[in-house]
């Protein structure tokens, strides 16, 4: 098992209310400028989902307010239809790592000099979670419009902790995900 630390800057502080407002903001938009969108969710159940998000918002922490837009926006099922964590001013922590999902499991196809012994490992675990769980629970997030977009795009997502935590993979928020790996039978 590996542990990696994770990059980050400033993040910027939105009162609930403030987060509320944009999620109304966003649900309005949908319903008078894109209800093209609405082809892989029926417009009540995407009601639904920002109704739970909305509710949510005042005991959630910030992390998992932007990861529940994140959830939003994906349930439309565009691939280019995307809240991109990775470039949003509310920076996540990333993984120093590049995954490849091969037809026998997850690999480290790159990652950051300081750890490249586990290139070319195949990933087993997430913060000891089996990777195919660890996989399903972020897939809400993904804004995938099928399996083999999931699996181009999506092991971005398992390299962001707040996704992680946000998704239920980690049980508390840390900058540091421990990754069960295999590499030549070890």
């Amino acid at each position: 098992a590996f542990s990696f630390l994770a990059c980050t800057s400033a993040q910027v502080d939105i009162s609930a209310a403030d987060w509320q407002a944009d999620l109304r903001f966003l649900q309005k938009t949908v319903h008078d400028d894109y209800s093209f969108l609405f082809k892989k969710i029926t417009k009540e159940d995407f009601d639904a989902n920002v109704e739970e998000l909305y509710q949510a918002i005042p005991t959630m922490q910030e992390h998992e307010i932007v990861t529940g837009f994140a959830r939003i926006v994906a349930s439309f099922e565009y691939g280019h239809t995307v809240l991109d964590l990775r470039r949003s001013s509310f920076k996540y922590h990333v993984m120093p790592w590049n995954l490849y999902h091969f037809n026998d499991g997850l690999y480290v196809e790159g990652i950051h000099k300081d750890y490249e012994g586990v290139l070319g490992a195949k990933v087993l675990k997430i913060d000891g979670i089996p990777v195919d769980e660890a996989l399903a629970a972020i897939r809400p997030v993904v804004p995938a419009e099928n399996d083999q977009f999931f699996k181009a795009y999506g092991t971005t997502y398992l390299g962001i902790p707040e996704v992680l935590h946000a998704q239920g993979v980690m049980k508390e928020l840390k900058n540091e995900i421990a990754v069960t790996m295999e590499k030549e039978g070890k």
